[in-house]
């Protein structure tokens, strides 16, 4: 194999995020054939060098997890949560070391990409990447086609102006709109924000697709491996082979 950045085989292999990777290296947790690196330039050879984490060898050569989970609330999307709250982990509790890719609030529901492949994991969060995320989302009340073209075209925010988002009605029910909402972002409450700022509270919101990967008719609580097929489009999606 190509001798690699050490930070990057750790990702590769599911310990964390590179830049938590970076950390555990600057912390002197991480060791390379019995010495301790904290630089962060140094290479290695992942078929070759013994690398180990706080003592426990690594496997950097795993053959990757990739589940995808439709969230029900009342769960957070942590790896642990301080306040003892339920985790999607929790959900896919006998799979292994995993992590959620992105986040949704406590309340809000639908897709959520678990997986150990950190590289992947990073490209995917990296705003650079543009990765669309289609949420169904019920506001009480019916917007006007004004309120609709205002979350279209952005609206201001406290942290900034959103970019311009795909916007659609789908249905109406007694005392609410669902409406289709795709954006690029991915701040903080970023689409209650959004939709209180043209006058609409929201009241139930459901993440339907990541990037190529929808959620279908996965019920709530459960998961499902992707299929190779659905891999193969994630990893091209972020530049990976």
């Amino acid at each position: 194999m190509a001798v690699e950045r050490l930070q990057k085989v750790l990702a590769n292999a599911g310990v964390a995020s590179r830049r938590k990777c970076e950390e555990l290296m600057v912390a002197g947790r991480v060791r390379v054939n019995g010495q301790t690196v904290t630089v962060l330039g140094v290479r290695v050879d992942p078929e070759h060098d013994r690398i180990e984490v706080d003592g426990q060898p690594v496997n950097v050569l795993p053959r990757h997890t990739y589940l995808l989970l439709n969230k029900p609330p009342g769960y957070v999307c942590t790896a642990q949560d301080p306040e003892g709250r339920p985790t999607v982990l929790d959900l896919a509790r006998a799979q292994g070391r995993l992590y959620p890719v992105g986040r949704l609030d406590l309340t809000s529901e639908g897709l959520v990409l678990l997986t150990d492949d950190g590289e992947l994991a990073q490209r995917l969060m990296h705003p650079s990447f543009e990765h669309e995320k289609e949420y169904h989302v019920w506001v009480d009340d019916h917007p006007t086609p004004d309120a609709l073209q205002r979350l279209r075209e952005g609206v201001e925010l406290d942290d900034g102006p959103t970019w311009p988002a795909q916007v659609s009605v789908l249905r109406q029910e007694k005392g609410g709109t669902w409406i289709s909402i795709v954006v690029h972002e991915g701040r903080k409450h970023q689409l209650r924000r959004m939709c209180e700022a043209v006058g609409h509270s929201v009241r139930r919101l459901i993440r339907v697709r990541l990037g190529p990967l929808t959620l279908g008719e996965l019920r709530s609580g459960r998961y499902r491996a992707l299929t190779e097929a659905e891999q193969g489009l994630l990893r091209e999606s972020v530049g990976l082979t």
